[in-house]
């Protein structure tokens, strides 16, 4: 008699658990198809952390210098074509002589991978010169054997989803300069001030001031890519058109 009711205790229990097991897959299957279908269209955004305010000049000073640097390890990026192309389609000559040109555009593209929302908003609210570092936060919840054994099969439905359906978010950091020559009667002074370090606790200061005939502005520009499954190199166009445009748009 005891025998039978612990052979029927042992069965309620693997039903159960193989029930529990099914429903933690159901739910997995039910958030892919829910990401499938939200992230179906590819999201890109385009942001500046500071907004400049440039002064308006005649026709005849419609002329920019272009300096481009990429830093980040996606040198594939080339925005210099579809920057020249919106610069010059608001009416603005580009120069290769920086004296001559009375803009300056000099933007430099820090970092492109992928991130998530969090790191992205973190990073343009640091504006220029910023750290660009993400951190990954992780949570804990639950404990006991039963918290191991939901966390064992929760994660594996977890896998089988994220195999399926991969939320997927591309990050472009660019941060940029841009300089308007000032009037002749205008006197602008520059000041700088780097610190040196010298070996693990010293560093060495450098000062220097002096007098230019420009005014230097300073931004950042943080663009997204997002989509269900994104590739690269489906981003990676779209990328290009919201920076240049974003560049453009200051003059």
């Amino acid at each position: 008699m005891n025998h039978t009711i612990g052979i029927n205790k042992k069965t309620t229990l693997w039903l159960t658990l193989v029930l529990f097991t099914i429903v933690l897959f159901t739910i997995a299957g039910c958030s892919a198809v829910h990401t499938a279908v939200k992230k179906r269209n590819l999201d890109v955004q385009t942001q500046m952390s500071e907004t400049v305010f440039l002064d308006p000049v005649p026709a005849e000073k419609r002329t920019v210098f272009i300096q481009l640097r990429n830093t980040s390890d996606k040198q594939e990026l080339d925005i210099e074509a579809s920057l020249t192309a919106a610069i010059r389609a608001k009416g603005y000559a580009i120069l290769t002589d920086p004296e001559q040109a009375h803009y300056w555009i000099q933007a430099n593209i820090l970092k492109v991978g992928k991130s998530d929302l969090r790191e992205a908003r973190s990073i343009l609210s640091q504006g220029y010169g910023g750290a660009v570092a993400g951190a990954v936060v992780g949570s804990q919840v639950g404990g006991g054997s039963g918290a191991v054994a939901g966390g064992i099969f929760g994660s594996l439905g977890g896998v089988v989803a994220d195999a399926l359906v991969d939320d997927v978010l591309f990050l472009m950091i660019t941060d940029l300069q841009i300089s308007e020559k000032a009037n002749s009667n205008v006197v602008v002074t520059e000041a700088n001030t780097a610190k040196l370090k010298q070996g693990t606790s010293g560093y060495k200061t450098v000062s220097s001031t002096e007098q230019t005939d420009r005014k230097k502005y300073q931004t950042r520009v943080v663009s997204t890519a997002n989509k269900a499954n994104l590739k690269f190199i489906e981003a990676q166009p779209k990328l290009i058109i919201g920076l240049s445009n974003s560049l453009s748009g200051l003059l």
